[in-house]
């Protein structure tokens, strides 16, 4: 018997892996929420030792009489601002609104046009001049106001309806992923001499494609199916040479137009129109007193710049209001403590206890902090001694500047 059940025990042994081959185990996937407890901690806890021993120097903001909302403003019609999330897309957010507040200036038409349409093909152009300089130019998020029309002339633009570069469900755009992608594949092309621009631009679209989606070749408007181009064209009739961007810094000729000598003019456009501060400021309050906006940029990293109180004013103790002139500007801007940092949309101005104060639409995550979110309120001073140059509509310089040399922006 005990034979018998060794034989028995040794059959079902043997007989063991044809079962389990014939019920093979078949698993099973699930989706599950991508977390990592202690890599959390590790990044709060940093983030807490770090606001912990950092401390940021700001002026005392408590009991002065500033700007309490945007209502005491008188505006420009102009769109709600949105955020351009964690990007360095500023320059075409600002500029875009700008460009929007014109289209109902002069047409009463409400259009939001599409700021990533611009931006992705602003990458591209970046590469191209990547490839041509082999490598000797910036590739960075930043670009300047007056690019955006010759992208537009060469590329077209599309409405935000027709192409947002996000994902759906997507809340804010991130391009940190997306430039680190392409900063790496310029680097490669760099190291190994891979000049071929038809392959560069090839596989730049290809990053940007898979990033922010490509941008439509045709869009229906009205029923009608046209290009980018034929939309910018047909229905938004931009004719570009009636603005101009006005810089004021000593270390140029004034009176005629100048490169603007920071990184973001990556193309090195000579197409500033530099002028004597005060004629700056004079061609700023008039614009804006008369219904033009003015797109502007400059820095934003200054102790009197506060986002939870949505102020930027110059205090006492960088410089008094009376000796703000253009040896104070140029002296922070030689020695780098004004820098282009950031563009926003001058949307409105009251006129406050004798001061000017300015209206500002801006795509920033700082605006967003305190209500008003999108805006801050600007002092002159501010104004006068950070913003560096501004776009606008040459009807505002009627009676201030004469323009020297009429040609336009750069084609």
């Amino acid at each position: 018997m005990a034979r018998f059940i060794s034989r028995s025990c040794m059959v079902l042994f043997l007989m063991m892996p044809a079962l389990f081959a014939q019920t093979p185990r078949r698993d099973k996937g699930k989706f599950v929420e991508r977390k990592s407890e202690f890599w959390e901690k590790i990044q709060s806890e940093n983030r807490k030792f770090a606001e912990d021993r950092k401390e940021q120097f700001i002026l005392d903001f408590d009991g002065m009489d500033l700007p309490k909302s945007k209502d005491e403003f008188k505006t420009i019609w102009h769109l709600d601002p949105i955020s351009q999330g964690n990007s360095g897309m500023c320059w075409c957010f600002c500029t875009t609104s700008f460009y929007e507040s014109e289209i109902f200036r002069t047409t009463g038409r409400k259009i939001k046009l599409s700021e990533l349409h611009t931006v992705y093909w602003e990458y591209v152009e970046k590469a191209r001049r990547y490839v041509q300089k082999q490598g000797n130019s910036v590739f960075e998020q930043g670009s300047m106001g007056n690019h955006v029309p010759i992208i537009w002339r060469k590329y077209g633009v599309v409405r935000a309806e027709d192409y947002t570069g996000l994902e759906e469900g997507e809340p804010f755009h991130d391009h940190e992923s997306l430039l680190a992608d392409m900063k790496a594949y310029l680097k490669h092309v760099k190291e190994n001499y891979l000049w071929d621009e038809d392959v560069v631009l090839k596989s730049i679209r290809a990053i940007l494609n898979n990033h922010l989606g490509e941008p439509p070749g045709k869009i229906t408007v009205d029923g009608k199916e046209m290009t980018p181009v034929d939309y910018l064209n047909k229905v938004i009739k931009i004719d570009f040479n009636d603005y101009i961007d006005l810089l004021s810094l000593m270390e140029k000729t004034y009176d005629q137009f100048v490169l603007y000598p920071v990184e973001d003019n990556w193309w090195k456009s000579e197409d500033y129109y530099n002028v004597p501060l005060d004629e700056f400021m004079a061609v700023l309050k008039n614009a804006v007193n008369k219904g033009y906006g003015v797109s502007i940029g400059g820095d934003v990293s200054e102790a009197g710049y506060y986002s939870y109180a949505k102020a930027a004013v110059v205090p006492t103790f960088d410089i008094p209001s009376d000796y703000i002139d253009e040896h104070a500007r140029q002296f922070r801007f030689s020695n780098k403590s004004t820098t282009d940092d950031h563009g926003i949309h001058i949307v409105g101005h009251l006129e406050k206890n004798g001061e000017n104060w300015f209206l500002i639409k801006d795509s920033g995550s700082g605006s967003r902090n305190r209500p008003d979110e999108g805006y801050y309120y600007y002092h002159e001073d501010y104004i006068k001694l950070k913003m560096m140059d501004f776009l606008v509509h040459k009807d505002a310089l009627k009676g201030i500047v004469e323009v020297a040399d009429q040609e336009g922006p750069e084609k």
